[in-house]
C-alpha cells in the first residue's frame, strides 16, 4: 500500500484541517486527539510522509520516539498519572485507521479505564488538556 497524502494527519500538517497542537519540533507533531480515551489522550507524528511503523525509515522513527517518550513524561506529569498507555496501530487489520504513522499517548490512573473508542470531546475540554500538557512540557528536558 502506498501513502495517501490526502489523509486527516497529512491535512492536519498542511493547516488544511484545524487540530489543536501541543508540540512541534522540525521532525514532529502533537496534536490532541479529538476522541480521546483519557484526559490528555494526544497523538504523535512525524511531519514526513510515512503510512506506518511498516514503512519508517530510521530517522522518522528516531525522532518519533524520542517525542513519544517526551509526550508521556509531559501528560504523567500534566493529569498527575500513575502510568502511560502508547497505543500504535499498523495496516487496517491491526486497527489503523488513519493512514500515517502515529502513537497515542494516554496518562494512566490506577482503577479507571479507558473511555470507550468514539466519543468527541467538547473543544473547550480539549483546550484545556493541550494547555495542561503545554505547561509541563516546560518542565521536561529535550
Amino acid at each position: 500500500m502506498s501513502y495517501d497524502p490526502e489523509n486527516i494527519f497529512a491535512k492536519i500538517l498542511r493547516d488544511e484541517i484545524p487540530a489543536t497542537k501541543v508540540y512541534e519540533d522540525g521532525q514532529t507533531l502533537v496534536f490532541m486527539d479529538i476522541m480521546p480515551r483519557a484526559d490528555g489522550h494526544c497523538l504523535v507524528i512525524p511531519k514526513t510522509p510515512c503510512r506506518n511503523l511498516l514503512d519508517a525509515g530510521a530517522d522518522q522513527l528516531a525522532s518519533v520516539m524520542l517525542t513519544t517518550q517526551r509526550m508521556a513524561r509531559a501528560v504523567m506529569a500534566a493529569f498527575d498519572a500513575g502510568g502511560v498507555t502508547i497505543q500504535q496501530f499498523n495496516e487496517g487489520p491491526g486497527g489503523q485507521e488513519v493512514f500515517h504513522l502515529h502513537f497515542h499517548v494516554l496518562p494512566r490512573h490506577e482503577g479507571v479505564a479507558l473511555r470507550p473508542p468514539g466519543q468527541m470531546a467538547e473543544a473547550e475540554v480539549i483546550a484545556a488538556h493541550a494547555e495542561k500538557i503545554r505547561a509541563a512540557l516546560e518542565d521536561i528536558p529535550r
